[in-house]
């Protein structure tokens, strides 16, 4: 019977070249899932599968609902879920010690890839991506309609006071009005090409240090709600969105790439279990914006495991099912 092996465990081969891969705990916690009837076809009996994500919750649900998919399928699997920060990451992929995990196309071709002009076509935006990760050994299977690209926000209140809409309003009033021009920022984001640099650059303004707090993953929304900035940089799938009530503001320049997700598997392990391709077919066609708010304020709203949001979500799909 195919069991989800969650081994939260110091997996001491895996972590060696991470830098604080989350995880702590030295057990394993089996749960038993079968396939259902809506999974898609593939066998991987026997075969040890490295699943890694990224250290926020969306990458997080997502690395166990692949998880849950892959048990289904048989594969043993190992849990590497919630690794710090997308250099760490994608290193873990690239030297393999994970063998998949999700990626964003937007931040593969601006931050791995080097590139500096966005495609704006999100199918074209993936096929490059996907032909030139393909020297790196990396072979991404698809790209889903979730599509989590940046976004400023702010409180309905602010937005009203200051008549933002656009983030070309947003460098007027900084230039107008430097004091105004608060925000409250993620880690990376504050020094990726595809962050804050970059957008500063794009729409013509800078912003003192002195205006700029940086957060940990998550942190942003509470610091904005509390109105500690008046502006905040979020992820248009987080379900915060909707329970905080904010507004979002346009990126009338387009300067944020395309940000749609898709699995990335080490070519040689994808040579080897082909099958991987058809088992996360359904959880590609299913993936969106709305899907993702909606499991994610489970998780940073309602305060659920992401373990049982993915495990809840496939069972509601039909594509696994208790034994």
């Amino acid at each position: 019977m195919p069991k989800l092996k969650l081994r939260i465990a110091a997996i001491a081969a895996a972590c060696a070249t991470l830098a604080g891969c989350g995880l702590s705990s030295d057990f394993a916690l089996p749960l038993d899932v079968v396939r259902g009837a809506e999974a898609g076809p593939g066998d991987l009996s026997g075969v040890r599968i490295i699943v890694g994500s990224k250290d926020f919750t969306e990458q997080i649900i997502v690395g166990h609902l692949t998880e849950f998919m892959l048990a289904a399928a048989g594969a043993d699997v190992v849990d590497l879920t919630n690794i710090q920060g997308s250099n760490s990451s994608r290193q873990a992929l690239v030297s393999g010690d994970i063998d998949i995990q999700w990626e964003y196309t937007g931040t593969a071709w601006v931050s791995y890839l080097g590139q500096s002009a966005p495609i704006p076509d999100e199918q074209k935006q993936f096929e490059a991506v996907r032909e030139m990760d393909r020297k790196n050994g990396l072979e991404w299977l698809d790209y889903a309609e979730l599509n989590n690209t940046y976004v400023f926000a702010m409180r309905k209140d602010a937005a009203a006071r200051l008549g933002i809409k656009t983030t070309s309003q947003i460098a007027e009033l900084i230039r107008a009005q430097p004091r105004e021009g608060s925000f409250c920022l993620e880690t990376e984001f504050i020094s990726r090409d595809d962050g804050f640099p970059g957008v500063q650059k794009a729409y013509g303004f800078t912003v003192p240090p002195g205006n700029v707090k940086i957060f940990g993953a998550g942190a942003v929304f509470a610091a904005l709600g509390n109105g500690a900035c008046n502006f905040g940089e979020v992820y248009t799938t987080d379900g915060r969105i909707i329970a905080l009530d904010l507004v979002l503001i346009e990126d009338d320049k387009k300067f944020f790439p395309q940000y749609n997700i898709g699995p990335v598997v080490r070519t040689e392990f994808l040579a080897a279990n082909p099958q991987i391709r058809d088992v996360l077919k359904p959880l590609v066609e299913r993936l969106d914006n709305r899907t993702m708010q909606e499991l994610s304020a489970q998780v940073d709203v309602d305060g659920a495991d992401p373990v049982e949001v993915a495990r809840e979500y496939l069972l509601k799909e039909g594509i696994i099912a208790l034994p």
